[in-house]
């Protein structure tokens, strides 16, 4: 039975607000309630149709009000933040991750009409060592357990849900554990990264990395919402890249430099706003991860339509190459020459990143506030 009042968190975000308008289109779901702390911007707002958006904090107890007046019976949990320039900081980040979803998990334990939970979840509980296997499964644990950022907030957060679950068995509970989000419209992490012109990497390693698609990671959380599936899923796209050939099939430069300086290089580019690349999403381009998608197919029932490889070339479309691909090996290796015969390489970053690492503008449209 399709949900009655859909209430959706994070909807000012391009992912959100797509779900909220997808949902609205849905002449079987009576009501669509958006929430953020922010209003949508004008296109958002247009497209949104006939959601109805709340302009609510869910760390507020008042979040309670809102579902129980409108009698909500599925709530899908998306605002949470992945960055803390995006969030105000680190601790105004954790305070919106962890103490949010507390508020509103509290807020569906007391309300009766609620039958249904939807958690946006990461891959990134999975942690990124040198120690990882070749594939998650859902059943798997991270071998090293993040310790902080993002990632450390949705262990926080699946925690939170689970113990959720034991007190309103009623309730059916789908958390969806997603790789890196990419496409032409959505502004992810991932994605500010590569639009830099040259993009730093660690020395040494050429992590594995799996993507999905922007129309896939929608059609996951709209299955999730209106179906019946209860459990965890991995939701990512078939196959893998290097990161070395990502950034090659972008046009963009890789310059690996030793990992010290990459932890320096991540600080200078929070520092002047250019990239807010976390030390545990630095881990992550180190050694990479990959999950297991079976579950998402065979169980849950979704097959994503774009490949790694096909997402990537998607998203290629809205970002002009520094040089073309026939060039980018042997300008590559000239830079890298010239990085090899400076005296520091942190130096030789720090100096030049405000010019050669500024990223390119994002896409027309796009959300200051990003998507995991």
């Amino acid at each position: 039975m399709p949900p009655a009042v859909v209430l959706v968190t994070g909807v000012s975000r391009w992912l959100g607000g797509a779900l909220a308008a997808e949902l609205a289109r849905d002449p079987a779901i009576d009501r669509v309630i958006g929430v953020d702390t922010v209003p949508p911007s004008a296109e958002l707002l247009r497209r949104l149709g006939r959601t109805e958006f709340v302009r609510a904090d869910i760390r507020n107890p008042l979040i309670g009000k809102v579902i129980s007046t409108a009698a909500v019976d599925t709530v899908v949990h998306m605002n949470i933040s992945s960055t803390p320039a995006g969030a105000g900081g680190r601790g105004a980040m954790k305070e919106l991750n962890v103490i949010g979803t507390m508020q509103l998990l509290a807020a569906c334990q007391r309300a009766p009409s609620v039958r249904r939970l939807v958690l946006k979840s990461t891959s990134a509980v999975y942690g990124a060592s040198p120690r990882d296997p070749a594939v998650f499964t859902e059943a798997m644990q991270a071998r090293r357990v993040p310790s902080g950022g993002f990632a450390k907030d949705s262990l926080d957060i699946e925690g939170y849900v689970r113990a959720f679950s034991r007190r309103r068995p009623d309730v059916g509970v789908a958390v969806l554990r997603f790789t890196n989000f990419i496409g032409p419209r959505i502004d992810s992490v991932l994605s500010g990264f590569l639009r830099m012109p040259v993009v730093p990497t660690a020395l040494g390693y050429d992590a594995r990395v799996q993507l999905l698609h922007e129309d896939d990671a929608l059609g996951v959380l709209t299955r999730a919402t209106t179906g019946e599936f209860t459990g965890t899923v991995n939701a990512g796209g078939e196959g893998t890249l290097l990161l070395s050939q990502v950034i090659r099939r972008l046009g963009r430069l890789q310059l690996p430099v030793p990992s010290p300086a990459l932890g320096s290089l991540g600080r200078l580019t929070r520092r002047f706003g250019y990239v807010d690349y976390s030390p545990e999403q630095m881990r992550f381009l180190n050694f990479g991860r990959v999950v297991d998608t079976t579950v998402l197919r065979t169980e849950f029932g979704y097959t994503p339509r774009y490949s790694t490889a096909e997402a990537l070339a998607d998203y290629a479309h809205t970002v002009p190459p520094v040089v073309p691909p026939d060039l980018v090996g042997d300008v590559a290796a000239r830079a890298q020459g010239l990085v090899a015969r400076a005296g520091s390489v942190a130096s030789t970053v720090g100096t030049t990143v405000h010019g050669r690492l500024r990223p390119a503008p994002a896409s027309p449209g796009l959300r200051a506030v990003r998507d995991a």
